[in-house]
């Protein structure tokens, strides 16, 4: 299964590495760094690396690459939903997943590891069942680890691994019973210059964070759930209720854990949430350019647009730019090209608007083609697909547990062209 694996940041050094199998070296690395050579970005790294002798199977994350290397045939999704559930429990663990965090943890993350895998095997995946293995790092215990000599290692195994609901302890005891769930939605566009929609499509999560008193079993339903297509299930979700009545029901987990992902893809669901007028043209003989963008909303059920981000990589022969917002901040950087528009919230009584003119290099010939815009940006209160969760139930424990659900839209790649 997985052989090593090996943390590389965005500089291209490798800072860590954690061997299961046998030692490989790190010179199979080399195959990896030619891939990052030629790709453009780090996110456009292949995720799948055949070398001679093994295979990289790689995620990139809070800019450091996770890089696995296995020798035989596996399913590279297994893999790389493994090193996103390492990623994830690195952030559990220490709050965020750095490398800085990383290195000043060295050995918890050895720790962690050693138990995530058992001989290349996955083992213990599950962020509540690692901590009673692994004690997360306190100051407090770094102290006393370092004067004791101890480690964070738990003294006993893991009540619930031996159990038949292994994500979940026993003897889990709160004050306040709570269960909180977000549904995030990410919608990746291409609108075409006339703005209609050349592809949609949306990634969504149903994240949760239960504390919950002793064993409670709860039931999930939703208001439209023939919506949902190509779901992923955490493993406490009883799949054959889910087939047959399209309702969740589930053993949780204690604490955070994301309950299912799930993509929507068919086009007429997709409803596009902001629209960008858009004028930019470049004259053949002149070394002038004008530029005219407006941002607004659309189908956003009367909710607010906020954290707009609007950048456009513009072609090489734009030498600089001068615009004027109606609202935000904007720069240009002459160097890389690169004009980035902070637009904040979207009032649609006043649209934000960009415009002012381009210098061109001159004598230059007219740009083959018009740059993309690119936008980021996020609606409070909104799943896009028109998600709803109906009513959540417990059984099994007699207390009344407080229940919130939470909605959000964000731009995953959300690209206009002109």
């Amino acid at each position: 299964m997985i052989h090593s694996l090996f943390l590389i940041n965005s500089s291209g050094d490798i800072f860590l590495e954690k061997h299961w199998k046998s030692v490989v070296s790190r010179s199979v690395c080399d195959y990896f760094f030619e891939a990052q050579e030629r790709a453009t970005e780090a996110e456009n790294v292949p995720p799948v690396i055949p070398t001679p002798h093994h295979y990289l199977l790689s995620v990139y994350r809070h800019k450091i690459f996770f890089v696995a290397v296995i020798q035989t045939e596996v399913p590279p999704l297994f893999v790389i939903e493994f090193l996103h559930r390492v990623v994830d429990t690195f952030q559990d663990y220490f709050g965020v997943c750095s490398e800085p965090v990383i290195k000043d943890n060295v050995v918890v993350v050895y720790e962690v590891l050693e138990e995530m895998l058992d001989n290349g095997f996955p083992l213990a995946t599950e962020s509540n069942i690692l901590k009673e293995l692994i004690k997360p790092p306190t100051i407090l215990r770094t102290v006393v680890n370092t004067i004791t000599g101890s480690t964070n290692v738990g003294d006993q195994l893991p009540t619930g691994q031996l159990s038949v609901v292994p994500w979940r302890r026993t003897g889990v005891k709160y004050t306040n019973n709570e269960a909180y769930f977000d549904v995030i939605e990410e919608i990746d566009a291409i609108i075409d210059k006339s703005g209609s929609t050349v592809t949609a499509e949306i990634q969504g999560v149903i994240d949760a964070c239960v504390k919950l008193t002793g064993m409670p079993d709860l039931t999930l339903s939703f208001m439209n759930p023939r919506l949902l297509d190509d779901v992923s299930f955490h493993p406490c979700v009883r799949f054959k209720r889910w087939e047959s009545e399209r309702i969740l029901s589930f053993i949780p987990p204690d604490g955070n854990f994301r309950l299912l992902s799930y993509h929507v893809s068919a086009q007429n669901l997709v409803a596009i949430p902001v629209y960008v007028k858009h004028n930019i043209s470049f004259r053949d003989s002149s070394s002038l350019g004008r530029f005219e963008i407006t941002v607004g909303p659309k189908q956003t059920m009367g909710k607010t647009i906020e954290g707009v981000m609007v950048t456009s990589q513009m072609p090489k022969g734009v030498l600089n730019m001068s615009l004027t917002p109606s609202q935000g901040t904007h720069t240009f950087d002459p160097v890389t090209k690169m004009l980035s528009w902070d637009v904040g919230k979207i009032n649609p009584q006043k649209l934000p608007s960009l415009k002012g003119t381009m210098s061109l290099q001159a004598g230059a010939s007219k740009p083959d083609e018009n740059p993309t815009i690119n936008l980021q940006f996020k609606i409070q209160q909104l799943a896009i697909s028109g998600l709803k969760v109906n009513r959540l139930d417990m059984y099994g424990e007699k207390y009344k547990p407080f229940k919130g659900i939470k909605y959000m839209t964000k731009a995953g790649k959300f690209q206009v062209r002109t």
